[in-house]
């Protein structure tokens, strides 16, 4: 399965969305990113843009396509590949969220919320500005058991 994830960024701050809203979801009360599930034929950059207009309301307008992870996890019947992106300019008005709250939550804070542990290893490298890499997360439950990235 291909999904995408992007980090908007504005004034030191991640826009976050704390899943709350949807039933049997995966990513129950985490925060997150936004992001979804590639359609029919959609490229990244068409997931990526189409799924930030759906969840906030907004045009994202200078994206940077940062890395993709693969997630594994004996909770799924397959592999994820999400491609990550990152996000500094926007137009729009922000709307509310059916899968959860948006927050604009200080970068430095964004790995003292409930998150996935593998998460904080790909926020590092968004941190450190790494270039575009590869990572890969095993998960066994909600235990991250294996992680290892290449550049």
């Amino acid at each position: 399965m291909n999904t995408t994830l992007c980090y908007v960024e504005k004034d030191g701050k991640y826009l976050m969305l704390h899943r709350v809203k949807k039933k049997n979801d995966l990513n129950h009360d985490k925060w997150i990113g936004i992001g979804g599930k590639f359609e029919k034929n959609e490229s990244p950059y068409e997931c990526v843009l189409r799924e930030a207009k759906e969840e906030t309301g907004l045009d994202l307008e200078k994206l940077h396509f940062r890395g993709i992870v693969t997630f594994i996890s004996d909770a799924w019947p397959e592999a994820e590949y999400m491609h990550l992106f990152t996000a500094d300019e926007f137009s729009g008005t922000m709307t509310d969220c059916d899968e959860g709250e948006l927050v604009w939550v200080n970068k430095e804070d964004v790995t003292k919320l409930p998150i996935w542990e593998g998460d904080k290893i790909f926020l590092k490298l968004l941190a450190e500005d790494a270039p575009f890499f590869s990572l890969k997360l095993v998960y066994e439950g909600d235990t991250l058991v294996y992680a290892k990235h290449e550049c």
